[in-house]
């Protein structure tokens, strides 16, 4: 069972069939929608803020999301991946989007719909990524147009994948 913590009166709420792994820690002001997963060794920390992920989205092993004290919230959409290894910060992350394994999204950067970010890219501090761009490097610049729905369809192999493990 993961570690579902209640702070400052604030308890996780879930929609329905949804995979938490038995390591990953959700705590606080967190509400997610329906058929997400999250993964092993995720924390996803609302005490300061809150965070807000849409349905069939997957936060992927050992990925970090938190908020800023009273400025910054997290707010993910629908069908959204972050990668293994990923730090999400007070950020928005609009629906669709792929955040590639071991990036990271600094305060206030808006992630757009069905936009990427490749893997390894710093995203700095209110940096607005585009519908359906490519960005990557650190710092994280724009490269190309994504191929249409290619962010797209790693969420549904998620929303596959968290059957396997129920």
């Amino acid at each position: 069972m993961a570690i579902i913590k209640t702070i400052l009166g604030k308890t996780p709420a879930f929609g329905k069939d949804c995979f938490l792994a038995e390591n990953s820690a959700i705590i606080g002001d967190v509400v997610m929608g329906d058929h997400c997963s999250v993964w092993y060794s995720c924390v996803i920390r609302g005490d300061v803020n809150t965070i807000r992920i849409g349905n069939n989205s997957n936060i992927q092993d050992c990925s970090c999301i938190h908020a800023t004290y009273k400025t910054g919230p997290v707010e993910i959409g629908n069908n959204v991946t972050i990668g293994h290894n990923v730090t999400v910060h007070a950020c928005t992350i609009d629906d669709g989007a792929l955040i590639g394994m071991g990036s990271t999204l600094l305060d206030g950067c808006k992630i757009g719909k069905g936009a990427v970010v490749a893997a390894g890219a710093l995203v700095l501090q209110n940096t607005v990524i585009g519908d359906g761009e490519l960005w990557g490097g650190v710092p994280a610049k724009f490269i190309k147009k994504a191929k249409t729905g290619q962010a797209e369809s790693f969420a549904e192999h998620y929303v596959m994948y968290k059957e396997w493990y129920k």
